[in-house]
């Protein structure tokens, strides 16, 4: 296809990521943005529970051990669980830039496929940004950042406002995170994906 990854490919006047001062330290770790999300919250049963670090520069790792309530094929991982990952994980980086974004677009490509059990290795980093455009890119490895590449995935995050979640958003859940005392807690929980 000719416009094949035309969205993904950062315009010219695209500038390299810059780590905002006040992210979180390399090797600290992010902890869940909303106790409720699927991909990285705890109050999710058989949600993810993927577990997220700040790296070096605009940089995350990230790993979820795939659990039965996971799987797609028999004893597989299903692709919408791994694509998931993928996203939580550039999600995250959206932290070190302190800036609300979403998920514009994700493209994943599967290379292996990953047994219940498996441990999921995830590196993802910012490759450019473009006025509200954010570029990312991101890899997941089996059992450890040596492992084999399972997945691979490119994305374009949008840098939305707050109101995009408050117009949006189911109004108990909505009220819920506003009315949260922690005021951390309370940004965060509308940091990653729409």
């Amino acid at each position: 296809m000719s416009g094949r990854n035309t969205t993904l490919t950062p315009p010219a006047e695209a500038v390299a990521p810059v780590r905002h001062p006040d992210a979180p330290a390399p090797g600290e770790p992010l902890g869940a943005h909303y106790g409720h999300c699927f991909g990285c919250g705890e109050g999710q049963p058989h949600g993810l529970h993927l577990e997220a670090r700040a790296g070096e520069g605009v940089r995350v790792s990230a790993e979820f051990t795939v659990k039965p309530a996971h799987q797609g094929a028999p004893g597989l991982a299903h692709g919408g669980v791994l694509a998931t990952a993928l996203d939580e994980t550039l999600g995250s980086l959206n932290w070190l830039l302190r800036v609300i974004a979403v998920t514009g677009r994700l493209e994943t490509d599967f290379v292996r496929p990953v047994p219940v059990g498996t441990v999921l290795y995830l590196e993802a980093e910012v490759t450019a940004v473009a006025g509200r455009k954010i570029y990312s890119t991101a890899v997941g490895r089996i059992g450890g950042p040596e492992g084999p590449v399972a997945v691979r995935a490119q994305a374009l995050f949008i840098e939305v406002k707050v109101d995009h979640f408050i117009d949006n958003g189911r109004p108990e859940e909505i009220r819920a995170a506003m009315s949260d005392p922690d005021q951390v807690r309370r940004a965060r929980a509308f940091e990653v994906n729409p």
